[in-house]
């Protein structure tokens, strides 16, 4: 298959998968012309992620179409710790020699279909030969004013800390991909499933935001590491109690049967693509209904206090540094 075969093909998967109302009614000309035109909304939030190969996955454990389910929602997610409503997106695809048609096309259905499960209109993009597998997503969100949209600069103190969902099962189900030596837990499939196929938390981030939400951002790079981000961002200390912490299913199993600390996993692993939130304590119940009404659950889980930096508290007192994925670190 050629290049513009290849890229023939993937618009008419994505068109296939029902991916657009078009954004909203914002895109004018989409995927097949130079570039794509979009009526803009009162305001945007961009963001740009990447999956390469060898850093992010590895095919010999990661499905081809998990693998363009997961470049689209890790790009999505950013947009929802902004709590914007989800629009457009741009996908850069390189293509190595060794990838062919079957697989381009696996690729470009996980692509399609979580574009369309998070009402999303990917309207245009590029095709290259490249020495490994990579993809390389813009997503454009829209807000009808910027006081709608949160920030990770605006954290105050005497602020909770929230947290959605459950930590550490992406982590633990990297594990599992890796080391076939486990004994599975009885939810080795669902923290798989974690790792593969994250799911953005988009309506999440607009109920945050919409309840009183102070600072947010996604956990990407690991629970400790993104709180201390927010720490940076807004001047504040951010302590987490991680006994308070919600860790999904199956994590403690799986890090007992790779001798690995469980907490290494909840605050550290990352990919978890949860929503960490600071909110007013009189906001709390309000957001912790309107996140729910969602279907997703919503934590509290630390403080914010004046100082700098943020720390991990242990049940026994004792504090845990902060540490998360770096991507220019081994």
């Amino acid at each position: 298959m050629g290049e513009f075969d290849l890229i023939a093909r993937l618009v008419e998967l994505v068109r296939g998968a029902g991916a657009a109302p078009e954004s909203g009614g914002r895109v004018i000309i989409g995927s097949g012309d130079d570039a794509a035109v979009t009526e803009p909304a009162r305001v945007t939030a961009t963001s740009v992620d990447a999956l390469v190969e060898g850093v992010h996955f590895r095919r010999e454990t990661a499905p081809l179409e998990s693998v363009g389910h997961k470049a689209i929602a890790a790009a999505l997610s950013d947009l929802a710790a902004m709590g914007a409503a989800p629009g457009e997106a741009y996908v850069q695809l390189g293509v190595p020699t060794d990838l062919d048609e079957a697989g381009a096309v696996e690729l470009g259905k996980g692509l399609a279909a979580a574009a369309a499960a998070n009402g999303v209109a990917v309207v245009g993009g590029d095709v290259t030969r490249a020495p490994v597998l990579f993809l390389a997503v813009t997503v454009v969100g829209h807000a009808p004013s910027p006081d709608e949209l949160v920030s990770r600069s605006e954290a105050e103190p005497g602020n909770v800390v929230v947290v959605t969902g459950e930590l550490g099962g992406a982590a633990a189900g990297l594990l599992l991909l890796d080391r076939s030596d486990l004994a599975a837990a009885a939810e080795a499939d669902d923290l798989r499933r974690r790792q593969l196929a994250p799911s953005p938390r988009l309506a999440a981030g607009r109920a945050l935001a919409s309840n009183g939400a102070t600072s947010m951002i996604d956990v990407s790079d690991g629970l400790g590491g993104d709180a201390l981000h927010v720490a940076e961002a807004s001047g504040v200390r951010i302590a987490i109690d991680l006994e308070r912490v919600p860790v999904q299913g199956g994590v403690a199993e799986v890090a007992d049967a790779a001798g690995v600390d469980p907490v290494r996993l909840v605050a550290e692993g990352g990919e978890d693509y949860e929503l960490l939130a600071t909110l007013a304590p009189g906001d709390l119940d309000g957001a912790r209904a309107a996140v729910e009404a969602t279907g997703v659950s919503l934590t509290e889980i630390g403080k914010v206090a004046e100082g700098t930096g943020a720390t991990l508290r242990l049940a026994d007192g004792s504090e845990r540094e902060t540490s998360g994925f770096d991507q220019l670190r081994r």
